[in-house]
């Protein structure tokens, strides 16, 4: 269920950076001793869940999320033959960053008008 949906504030990408810096001090005070490595392991894993929430939002806010708005003549085409793509409803996929964080993504999925596969997202 969404942030918004729960009653909870959604947080902005400044204030979950902010999270990761405040979270970091207080990580250092409780591991005087950390190796450069063990920091710099506590840093990524904080870091790839903000990663993730800005991918997952800069991802939503593209052209491909929701193509029912968009003229056909302007809509992706096949990145293989370049054949027109016909919409085929939503679909959510749930890919992985770099650094194992899961990023659900619901889009406008798409059929290749020449040999029906879908692709998602198109583009």
């Amino acid at each position: 269920m969404a942030a918004a949906a729960q009653g909870v504030k959604a947080q902005t990408w400044e204030e979950l950076a902010e999270e990761v810096f405040i979270g970091m001090r207080e990580w250092r005070v409780q591991h005087p001793r950390a190796t450069f490595k063990e920091i710099e392991t506590a840093l990524d894993e904080r870091l790839a869940r903000v990663r993730a929430r800005i991918l997952t939002e800069a991802a939503l806010q593209s052209a491909a999320e929701d193509l029912r708005d968009v003229p056909a003549p302007e809509r992706p085409v096949c990145p293989d033959c370049g054949g027109a793509l016909r919409l085929a409803g939503r679909e959510e996929r749930v890919l992985t960053t770099t650094y194992e964080q899961a990023v659900p993504l619901v889009r406008s999925a798409t059929v290749r008008t020449a040999c029906g596969r879908r692709v998602f997202p198109p583009g």
